[in-house]
């Protein structure tokens, strides 16, 4: 009957009927794809569950570094403990640290500025740079 209607035994790939071991093999073929396909997506879950995992670490060392940033800044503004210069050489440091602050504020007011724009523009890190616009517009 299936060579009579005009199918011929050209193979299962042609035809929406085959013999059962063309069915069988076609089974076959299906199944290892489907196996390889669900391996392939596990590995990308496991991939992308490690990569969240260390970005997580990552920002929480970004974090604890801008933290010791802070305070040795704060620290070096303050000025020494024990053992202190003499006062023309604190004064001179401290116009220099004075000089060197007001360079970086006018920086980080300029990065924040750049920040704002990138995150209206609503690109793919907005909300990593929400973040960092959260933390460092902190006092």
């Amino acid at each position: 009957e299936f060579a009579e209607a005009g199918g011929g035994q050209e193979g299962w790939r042609g035809q929406s009927r085959g013999s059962p071991q063309q069915l069988a093999e076609r089974y076959a073929d299906l199944a290892a794809s489907h196996s390889e396909a669900l391996r392939q997506r596990e590995e990308r879950e496991w991939q992308n569950a490690r990569l969240r995992q260390e970005n997580a670490r990552l920002r929480l060392e970004n974090r604890r570094l801008r933290r010791e940033n802070r305070c040795l800044f704060h620290q070096a503004l303050l000025g020494p403990g024990p053992g202190k210069p003499s006062a023309a050489e604190s004064g001179e440091e401290a116009e220099a640290l004075r000089a060197q602050l007001g360079r970086l504020q006018e920086k980080h007011r300029r990065a924040l500025q750049h920040l704002r724009r990138c995150r209206a523009a609503g690109g793919p890190e907005a909300s990593e740079l929400d973040e960092l616009l959260e933390e460092d517009e902190q006092p």
